[in-house]
């Protein structure tokens, strides 16, 4: 018998405990695991020797704590060196070796693939049997090999509900206005994308949408505004927060110099708020931002019941592989085309 453990990581969504619960669960069900640990704030947390155990958890918390949001082990935005001879990985193995595990998952988006490619790669360099797999997670749905993410489905459906209300109280006024809501996603435009289906039709608010896929342009914007002003009073524009102009800067970075996170990414906010400085200055006409921030990843009021059900799944599904002898990997979704 092997103990599992198990850790969260990055940005936190409404569904990532179900993740979480849905190994619980399957680890429950199996005769070869021992006890469950959890990280405690990620692998940062562990490094510590932060750590709970979770073999003992209810099936009435269970049930609970798959519909809390947030990260209920904690989180970490913890960057694993490059180097293989660094003692960090010699302290975490020596860890891991003390509580006995066999099993390690962790739960997150691209930096905490990041981190588990490394570790499975350590393993293999100094032939360890401890198996290793991703359980992916992001409201960014940007994970590679899968075809979408656990966490964007419930943070797409908040968005498209609040952006519809943004746009049913914009519309109220019978003078010209423009409303810029500002959605997360540095390189990946799908959440703001998703605010398209607040439309009842193609010519409704939000009139316009800017993806950071895209090259934005302020001149562009200006045209793309004045021929959307022509048509309506009140129009909602939805940008998402990494948008950048044709040198690769991005806007935000126009209103204040962004900082940078440990993984050297840019902290992003405030594309809204010059955007509204901008149409302010040159239209001179009603306008004002509004960035949607934490309650995109956090609204468990609105959980999508398919994103629910789909991030328990690969959480139980990672259980299974990591007992099939399965390392080095992440779940991912497939879906079948059944017509």
């Amino acid at each position: 018998m092997k103990n599992i453990l198990i850790g969260q990581s990055g940005g936190p969504t409404a569904v990532i405990n179900a993740s979480l619960v849905g190994v619980i669960s399957e680890s429950k069900k199996h005769n070869e695991i021992n006890k469950i640990y959890g990280m405690v704030n990620g692998i940062e947390g562990f490094l510590k020797g932060k750590f709970i155990d979770l073999t003992s958890i209810s099936n009435e918390e269970l049930e609970l704590l798959k519909t809390t949001p947030a990260a209920y082990l904690g989180s970490c935005r913890y960057k694993l060196p490059k180097e293989f001879e660094d003692s960090v990985y010699k302290t975490l193995f020596e860890k891991f070796n003390e509580l006995e595990i066999g099993y390690v998952l962790y739960n997150g988006g691209n930096d905490s693939m990041d981190t588990l490619d490394k570790l499975s790669h350590y393993a293999k360099l100094v032939n360890s049997d401890i198996k290793f797999i991703g359980i992916p997670k992001t409201i960014d749905n940007d994970l590679m090999g899968t075809d979408h993410t656990p966490g964007f489905g419930s943070a797409a459906k908040f968005v498209a509900n609040v952006v519809k209300e943004i746009i049913l109280d914009a519309e109220v006024y019978d003078k010209q206005s423009v409303t810029i809501v500002e959605i997360m996603g540095r390189n990946a435009g799908w959440l703001t994308a998703s605010s398209v289906v607040a439309r009842d039709s193609k010519e409704d608010n939000p009139m316009l949408i800017y993806l950071p896929e895209s090259v934005f342009s302020m001149d562009k914007f200006f045209e793309d505004l004045k021929s959307a002003l022509e048509k309506r009073k009140n129009i909602v524009v939805c940008v998402s927060e990494g948008i950048k102009d044709k040198d690769g800067k991005l806007i935000c970075e126009y209103n204040s110099e962004a900082g940078v996170d440990i993984f050297g990414h840019k902290n992003l906010a405030g594309c809204g708020k010059y955007l509204e400085n901008q149409i302010r200055e040159k239209l001179g006409i009603k306008v004002r931002s509004i960035e949607l921030n934490v309650p995109q990843r956090c609204a468990s009021s609105l959980i999508s019941k398919t994103d629910l059900e789909e991030a328990f799944c690969v959480g139980s599904e990672a259980v299974k592989a990591v007992l099939n002898g399965e390392t080095a990997k992440m779940v991912c979704m497939i879906i079948k085309n059944e017509y």
